[in-house]
């Protein structure tokens, strides 16, 4: 997969490191991804939240 310079910029806002870290360092790739999974989470939990307050 080839990498932008914005992909990369994204990447090193979110993460603190570049994409050639991230593919080259398993256990700092499940760190990533575990977070991510975190925060993907968290942000149903704010949209179900949301829509119950909409929906009273």
């Amino acid at each position: 997969m080839n990498y932008t310079a914005g992909m990369e910029k994204a990447m090193h806002g979110a993460h603190n490191m570049g994409y050639a870290e991230y593919s080259r360092r398993l256990d700092t790739r499940l760190q990533v991804e575990q977070k991510r999974q975190r925060e993907f989470e968290e942000s149903r939990k704010m949209i179900e939240q949301v829509d119950r307050q909409l929906h009273r």
